[in-house]
Formats: structure tokens, sequence, C-alpha cells
């Protein structure tokens, strides 16, 4: 160590002190340079600077008038402030034996007048300081003195602010990755759930095709009842944790909201006791055509009627809607579904919209359920930004209420086209998965639509088997043994060179799920269970060249437009910002990563990962967090190089809605 200079004798603490802070060689910071240009106002003074003194320099972290981001520490006036507990001021350097011969004295900054207050940290190291400085002589009267130490302080508690969003950023991660690590949970689970059911399911349907006797036909339709409550029970559980995880994405297409109302009220007369009376009373004023989420009010509804049903023994279910409100733009609706049933306690009220609440501990044995659906109802509700109310009294029934508003559409439906039956010749298809009883039920369908289907047990033999034939299409599953859906996808796109159109079948349920298959070069995706006319539909659109579908994400700017507080301006220059920084961004990145430079890596992806939080891009967002995370770690991983390709291919989508905006 350099010894031209005094040194504290606390000086290893002093340096572990400053360590701690993480601000030497940062970036220039608002806060730091209002905070100097306020001490320059203050003094009246053409030199200020905030600086930190490691062990052997001194560096600037916000300055006016000096023009350099560091000095060496022996010829620093600070060199000796650090050493004080009070403020430094030194009216005529001229006068001063210790500075009259410095060279920034007789020269250089030609300093005149001097003062300087140390920086103090909490614990009591003095880190760097605050300083005016002039080229004539000076004196400070005592509110400026006092000024001074108040920036100081400031400053101080700007420092100790800054670790604590660390410490809170580096908790956010750890939830974050719990969070991750749970919904990843889910969806496995649900895909060890989903798969048998898929076969049960989809044998059933098979089944009910062919000639039956009542009896038969009876226990046919009870296994159909039971497979589906099942899978509902499965949806329940996989929508919670996408709700949780800001995920669910709410829809807004026009769809004929009387023809809803009447599907849900016909899908659960037949679930009707004989001794229920049964109502829909919709309001003559209803609008036909309104734009919104047609599956979730058909959820939201199916779940509240199906409540009422299950819980009226005898007296009646009245599902009514009204039109309460009508603007230029909007439809505010009031959906109301009124029982007589078992109703509920008054001290309940309260609970039953919250999870596996149910209003009585005996409910779930005598009627079953997850005690899932009033808060699943709540939430999806509160998303469409609507409001639910229940009232009730007990033995006497209950009303549930809600609210909804939808856009109104601009033109007329137009009614969609049935798919027609198998009008696509003779394809050859190949499936490639590993579960029998699935692979069984592919065939039968697949046959039933008069194709041919080869099999593959896993993506080495699906890879085998196209070098060897060729086929019209690829049935893919994701999660197959030896290579799974994508590593083939990668292989049969990238070493095969074949455009073969692929299609993803897959159990699993997690968001992104979809963006990534198209994202490796698949071409459609069908969730399983499939419905028969699902997957026809999937085959005829990637078989038709000219049908090519656009799979497009949605941007969410509503935290944006909350920030712009109604300035188009505002929202335009922000939108601009992203468009002309962020894509450069992402090309440093990959090249810094590519490069192994692990501090870029780490700097850029904190920097973008706040740009793409204000745009909502909570995929995307993660990938960053998950990239700075592996730099500040030193290494990169495969999933390193697998978050910064979806960070690419994700910049390129948002990119390019933002400019259609």
């Amino acid at each position: 160590m350099n010894n031209d200079f005094p040194i504290p004798d606390n000086e290893l603490q002093r340096l572990a002190a400053l360590k701690r802070y993480n601000i030497l060689d940062t970036l220039p910071d608002h806060a730091f340079d209002d905070a100097t240009k306020l001490v320059s106002y203050i003094c009246g003074v053409p030199i200020a600077h905030i600086s930190f003194i490691d062990e052997n320099r001194q560096w600037f972290k916000s300055e006016i008038g000096i023009g350099v981001s560091e000095v060496p520490r022996d010829i620093s006036f600070c060199r000796y402030t650090i050493m004080e507990s009070k403020m430094v001021e030194i009216n005529d350097t001229h006068l001063n034996d210790k500075f009259k011969n410095d060279p920034n004295v007789t020269g250089g900054f030609n300093v005149r007048f001097y003062a300087g207050v140390p920086l103090t940290t909490p614990d009591g190291y003095n880190i760097g300081t605050l300083c005016a400085i002039d080229h004539v002589t000076k004196q400070l009267n005592e509110s400026q003195r006092n000024a001074l130490s108040i920036v100081a302080k400031h400053v101080i508690a700007q420092l100790e602010l800054g670790t604590k969003n660390a410490q809170l950023d580096a908790q956010k991660k750890i939830a974050e990755k719990a969070v991750l690590a749970r919904d990843s949970f889910v969806a496995n689970m649900s895909h060890e759930i989903r798969t048998p059911l898929n076969a049960i399911i989809g044998f059933t349907d098979l089944l009910a095709q062919t000639e039956l006797d009542e009896v038969q036909r009876d226990y046919i339709e009870s296994v159909q009842i039971a497979g589906e409550n099942l899978l509902l029970i499965v949806n329940d559980i996989l929508d919670l944790s996408k709700i949780e995880s800001g995920n669910l994405a709410i829809d807004s297409e026009p769809f004929n909201l009387k023809k809803t109302l009447k599907h849900a009220y016909d899908l659960l007369k037949v679930k009707t006791q004989k001794e229920v009376e049964f109502n829909l009373f919709l309001d003559a004023e209803m609008p036909d055509i309104v734009v919104g989420d047609q599956g979730r009010l058909n959820q939201i509804l199916v779940n509240l009627i199906g409540n009422s049903l299950k819980f009226t023994n005898e007296g009646e279910v009245t599902v009514s809607v009204k039109k309460v409100e009508e603007t230029e733009d909007n439809y505010k609706m009031k959906f109301s579904v009124k029982d007589t049933g078992i109703g509920i306690h008054k001290d309940k009220l309260t609970t039953i919209f919250e999870r596996f609440t149910q209003a009585e501990e005996s409910t779930t044995r005598t009627y079953g359920g997850t005690g899932l659906g009033l808060n699943i109802v709540k939430q999806l509700i509160e998303l469409q930004n609507g409001e639910i109310s229940v009232k009730s009294e007990p033995n006497r029934g209950s009303e549930f209420i809600f609210l909804l508003t939808y856009k109104k559409a601009e033109n007329k439906e137009t009614a969609p086209k049935p798919i027609s039956k198998n009008d696509l010749g003779h394809l050859k298809i190949l499936l490639c998965e590993d579960n029998i009883l699935n692979q069984k039920l592919a065939k039968s369908v697949i046959n039933n639509f008069g194709f041919d289907l080869d099999i593959a047990h896993n993506g080495e033999e699906g890879i085998e088997l196209l070098s060897q034939n060729k086929y019209d299409l690829v049935l893919m599953d994701l999660q197959m043994p030896v290579k799974d859906g994508y590593q083939t996808t990668d292989y049969i796109r990238n070493e095969m060179n074949s455009s073969v159109p692929i299609i993803a079948m897959t159990a699993h349920s997690l968001v992104g799920e979809q963006e990534r298959c198209y994202k490796v070069g698949m071409n459609a995706y069908v969730p399983k269970p499939f419905k028969q006319s699902v997957l026809l539909k999937a085959i005829k659109t990637v078989m038709n060249p000219n049908n090519e579908v656009i799979h497009k994400r949605v941007v969410n700017l509503s935290f944006l437009d909350e920030m712009a507080c109604g300035d188009p301006d505002f929202r335009r220059d922000m939108i601009g910002l992203f468009i002309e920084k962020i894509p450069a961004q992402t090309a440093q990145l990959e090249e810094a990563f590519h490069n192994d430079d692990h501090d870029t890596v780490k700097k850029l992806a904190h920097n973008m990962k706040s740009s793409l939080d204000i745009f909502m891009l909570e995929d995307l967002s993660n990938c960053a967090a998950v990239i700075e995370e592996e730099a500040s770690a030193g290494e990169f991983t495969s999933e390193t190089l697998d978050k910064v390709n979806i960070l690419h291919c994700g910049i390129i989508e948002v990119v390019k809605i933002l400019k259609e905006l």
C-alpha cells in the first residue's frame, strides 16, 4: 500500500464498509447528481463532488467542474478529510502550510477554497467526502455549513437505501425461484394426472361412438362425467397456479353473450334434480355480441351455477342477467345466481372466497369439490376489473352477484366455419410418444380420420423413422426419454434441415410452453387431453401452407399507462426508447455471453430487467433475472444459453408488436 498519505486506524474496516455498498465504478445516478448540483448552488462554487476513497484512489460518483472519474489518493485533499469527524474548511489554501505548495493549488484545478464533509456510515466509518471548491477565497456561513452536513447525511441515506433494495431484490429472486419451482411442480403433477386421464376420456369418447345397449350407454356416460369432473379439478389447480404467477391472460374477442348464457344453462340443466326448478332470465335490452373473454365467463357461470345446483335439493335456482349501464364504448352487465339451497352462515360469508375454504367442514364429504372454485371465480372476475358479492341465510338460500364490463363489438359476429370431415386425402403421420395408452388412443383417432400412423417410442426412434420414410406430419409429445420433444424438433429442423409440419402434444400446461414450442420450430400446439375436433383442426391448419397461424403474445401496457397519467407523449416516448435501446442491449448481451464476459452480461441483464418490468414482460424479466444470477456466480450454463435465446426471440416479438402500436 502506498504510504504518501495518512491512513486511518480503522482502514481495513473502513474499506470493508465501502465495499459493502457496491458503489465503486457504478453508472451515474440522478440522486447523487442532484446532491452535487445542490452543493454547488448552496455554496456558490464552480466545483463540487461526491467521492469515495479506496486503497489508492479517490473515485468521483458525481462531479461538477472536475471532468475526470478518479485521481490518485496521494494527491487528493480528501485524504485528510476522511481522517476527521467533522467538516474541514480551508478559506485560503495559499495560507495553509499543508496545501500551499500542492500542484492543484499552484496549478491544476487552482484550488483556493476547500470545504469537505466526511461521508460517515451509520457504524462510524468515513468512506468518502462531499466537497465544495472555488478558485477564490471564501467563507461559508452557518446555514451553508448545516446544509452541507444535511446533504452528506442524505448521500449516506441513499447508499443505505441502495443496499436495502439490493437485499430486497435478492429476497425477491429467492421468492421468484420458489414460485417457479412450485409452478414447475404443479405442471409436472398435472402432466402425471392428465396423461392417464387423456387415455380415459379419449377411449370413453371412442367407446361412446360404438353400438351400445342402454345399460352400457348409462355406464359410459357415468365414466365420461367422472373424467370431465376430474379434469375440472386438475384445471382448477392449474388456473390457480397461473393466476398466482400473473400469467393468466384475459382474452378480448367478440362473442355472442346470449348464446354463451344459453349454452351454460343447457349444459347444467341435465344435472338438475327433479325437485328443483332451474330458470334463466335474460334482460330484453341485453346486447347479443360483446367483446371479452367468453371462456372465462363460461368458467365463472358453470362454477357458480354448479354450486347452486349442488347445494339445492328443492325449490329453484335462477340465473338472471341485466344490462345496468351503457356508455359509448361499453356495456356494464349484472349477473345473478340465486338459489333456495342450504345457504351460508353469516360468519362464513367473509371467508368463502378464500382458497380451500368451504362453508362447512362436512361440505366436502357430503358434496365433494376442491374448495378452490369460488377463489378462482373471484380472481377471474377481478382480473376482468369486475366485482363479486354474496347474500345468504342458512336454510333460506344464497345469491351471488357479479358485475362485468364488456366492450361493444364493432362488427356483427361472423359464424365460425364448422370443421368439416377430413378433406386432406391420405396422410402418413409419425407419432413420437412414449406412453402406451396414448399411443393406442392416438392410433385409433388418427385411423378414424382416415390417416396412416407410425409410432416412435422416443425422439431418437422418431429421427430414425424420419430418415427412412416420408411423412406428411409429425405429432410430437414433449416429455419423452432419450430425446425429448424440443431436442427432437431442434434436430429435425437444424440437423436434418426438414420442414415437415410438427404439432406439439403435451399434458404439460405450464405458461410459456406454447411460445417455446413455436420458438424451437413447431407449427402448432394441442394440449392433452385432446378433443378430436381440435386435433383435426390443428392438422388442417399446418397442412394448409396459406393458413399460417400467427402466435402473438399480448403486451400489457397498463403499468406504463399508470405512469403516463394520461400523457400520450410520455407513453410514445417510452415505447420509442424501448424499440431503440432494448434490441441493441440484447445484441450486446449475446456478444458478451459468447465472449464469457460475466461483468458486462450482469450489468446489461440487470438494466434490461427494469425496462422489461415496466412493460410487464414477466417471462422475459425472469429470463434476465436468471442470466444476471448466473453472471454474478461467474459461470454460464446450458440454462443461461436457453434463457439468452428465449430473451432474443421474445424481444424480437415484442418490438414487432410495439412498432405496430
